[in-house]
């Protein structure tokens, strides 16, 4: 143990305190209890801020340790933190001071001393001065350095809060701000938060980490940038490293922590599965489903009923395959092809979900609150019980199956000049996978070629027609983004062993060309019609960051120049193009895809600039998606007159807004 060495620059009186101090730490006098306390009550004295003059957390002797937590109940640990530099450190990095963590910690056992200090902190806090400036409401986005920004409702633009200026505002809260007047060129607007209207985040999930008498969760979110103050009655059996979910009891202040009691244990870190589980819970996904959920699918046939066939097209002599992932179990699409003369007949069959899931059912309110399914390394979380979606609307081999099918003729342009959108019954000849279908294509496997021979004259049709169709949208300006993906390997125990590339390949593409050509000719229809409608729409970029993004590629070598005023895809596509094969490729590939707007959901069909469409929808994954399940109802009502016999129009019209 290095013996502690005194420090040569100070007065005479604090020399003195030192060699009380040496002989206590390098063990040459016993220590008595009220020598110690003493001792412990100097340290966090006014002396507190320059305790890395008298000692190291290392070499305290247990005398010492045990005084101080006498005094300060719980909070030896805390006192020390940070190695003896003489203050403890929050997450955000801030500075806190040893004596405002005792004056916490001793108002929480009855200190008058600790209780007046609070006090007079609240008076000084109450006696700052509000900016002057505009008032605003909206969500508080944190930063794991301590800062944030603030999310405006109907505004492009967030509002930047400095660390000082957050209060007690956590990542989600609801906030209301004052916007400062004095908006400073170049720089964002900045604001201060002056209350929370709402907390985002009653629930942490985070990692305990145990001290003496007392814990800290760290969270895993790390925009929730403050540590959570576990007193040790409420952390009974948890385990250091252990994951979490806390409720928080107290929100704290800028010099306190937050508080909370433990909700859950989720298991230790090191466990394969809890990681996932953690982010399950952290996400608030759903991981089971209510009872009367699963009640009512268990009530759902596991086969296609005659009834249901009534008044369907009947597709099933049609050579029919799926192309997915070699471990997807959710098939709902299916595609057929055939060619007469110069026109390719592409049917795309989507399964039809709505048939079993009716609208305002348990099943569609738990479908409408989950949104989506959710796919992680080891599992997936589905939008619908897997009796659906792995049974009867997962379009089986070998399986009649119920679909709306979207049936396109489609000359040698790659244009569509006909299209139907029907009610069908199909039965999935193969259930493929990618990489069979591209060693087919590529002449890689000799077996798989010989299993399937009765469909690669289909397969390298579907090549021929997929080369078509992405070419006609790279002429009219398709922005491609080529990022590359990750799988991730996991073994038996569910622990990770690998990373490997997931490359697109010619069968990913077929797929992906396919899809989009039966979105885009589902949305041309709907919108011509004028019918309310789900579109998924992709807004021009923003005027100000392209002219930044410009500037930067200038600056790069990469000489670009709009033809009018707002960029046009097809210019984003020379972007891309003129800097591949560059060593900043992916660098600027990032900028690029930084500076668009991002997708959304709107009842306004306003096009697609990504994909330069001018209709664009979803439609293809009702198994996985709510909207397309959406709008499946609304076609199919379409399909059957009920729209406007039954005043259909005018619920759609209510409930997607």
């Amino acid at each position: 143990m290095k013996d502690y060495q005194p420090n040569s620059h100070r007065s005479k009186e604090e020399a003195s305190k030192e060699k009380k101090i040496e002989k206590v730490v390098n063990g040459k006098v016993k220590t008595r209890k009220n020598e110690g306390r003493k001792l412990a009550n100097m340290f966090i004295s006014e002396d507190a801020g320059n305790i890395k003059s008298y000692v190291v957390l290392d070499v305290l002797v247990p005398a010492i340790k045990k005084a101080i937590a006498d005094i300060v109940t719980g909070g030896i640990d805390m006192l020390f933190y940070d190695g003896g530099k003489g203050n403890s450190r929050n997450r955000s990095g801030s500075k806190v001071s040893y004596r405002s963590y005792y004056d916490d910690r001793r108002e929480e056992y009855g200190s008058e001393y600790g209780r007046k200090k609070k006090d007079k902190n609240k008076k000084d806090k109450n006696k700052k001065e509000q900016p002057e400036g505009i008032q605003a409401e909206g969500t508080f986005i944190g930063h794991p350095k301590g800062f944030g920004f603030v999310e405006i409702e109907g505004q492009d633009e967030d509002i930047f809060i400095p660390e000082s200026d957050t209060g007690t505002a956590m990542h989600q809260d609801k906030v209301r701000i004052i916007i400062r007047n004095d908006k400073k060129e170049g720089k964002r607007q900045e604001g201060v938060v002056v209350k929370v209207l709402e907390r985002g985040m009653p629930e942490i999930v985070g990692t305990y980490q145990l001290n003496r008498d007392f814990g800290f969760v760290i969270s895993d979110n790390p925009k929730f940038s403050k540590d959570i103050f576990i007193p040790r009655k409420e952390a009974a059996g948890i385990k250091n490293g252990d994951k979490v979910i806390v409720v928080i009891t107290d929100y704290g202040s800028g010099n306190k922590n937050p508080e909370g009691k433990i909700k859950e244990n989720l298991g230790n870190i090191r466990t394969p599965g809890t990681d996932i589980l953690a982010i399950v819970k952290s996400f608030g996904i759903p991981s089971e489903f209510p009872e009367k959920v699963m009640k009512q699918a268990q009530r759902v046939p596991d086969h296609v009923l005659d009834a249901d066939r009534d008044g369907r097209l009947d597709l099933r002599h049609l050579q029919t395959v799926t192309i997915d992932g070699e471990d997807a179990k959710d098939l709902d699409d299916a595609i057929s092809l055939t060619k007469e003369g110069d026109i390719y007949h592409l049917g795309v069959h989507i399964a039809d979900v709505s048939n079993y899931v009716q609208y305002n059912s348990a099943l569609d309110r738990e479908a409408l609150k989950r949104g989506t399914s959710v796919y992680l390394a080891d599992r997936v979380v589905p939008m619908l019980p897997e009796r659906l979606s792995n049974g009867i609307c997962s379009l089986n081999q070998g399986e009649d199956r119920l679909a709306l099918s979207c049936l396109m003729d489609i000359n040698e342009k790659g244009k569509v000049v006909s299209h139907q959108i029907a009610e069908t019954v199909i039965n999935v000849n193969e259930r493929m996978c990618y990489t069979d279908v591209k060693n087919i294509l590529e002449d890689t496997d000799e077996e798989a070629k010989k299993r399937y021979d009765a469909l690669i004259p289909m397969f390298f049709m579907m090549k021929e027609l997929s080369g078509i169709l992405r070419n006609s949208r790279h002429h009219r300006g398709s922005i491609d983004f080529d990022f590359p993906e990750s799988k991730i390997i996991l073994n038996a125990a569910g622990k990770a062993i690998d990373v490997k590339p997931y490359e697109a390949n010619v069968a990913t593409k077929i797929i992906e060309d396919f899809m989009l050509m039966a979105n885009e000719t589902v949305a041309q229809e709907y919108c011509t019609e004028e019918i309310p409608f789900v579109y998924r729409t992709h807004d021009n970029p923003d005027p100000e960051k392209v002219e930044s993004l410009l500037t930067l590629l200038h600056n790069q070598g990469v000489k670009i120049q709009k033809a009018k005023e707002e960029i046009t895809p097809k210019e984003i596509q020379q972007i891309i193009e003129s800097i591949e094969g560059l060593p900043n490729e992916a660098m600027i590939s990032r900028l690029v895809l930084r500076s668009m707007k991002q997708a959304k959901y709107t009842t306004e069909c306003s096009g697609h600039f990504g994909l330069a469409a001018k209709y664009y929808c979803h439609f293809t994954s009702p198994i996985r998606r709510y909207p397309d399940l959406q709008i499946h109802r609304i076609i199919k009502d379409n399909l059957r007159g009920r729209l406007m016999r039954e005043g259909r129009t005018e619920h759609y019209a209510e409930i997607l807004d």
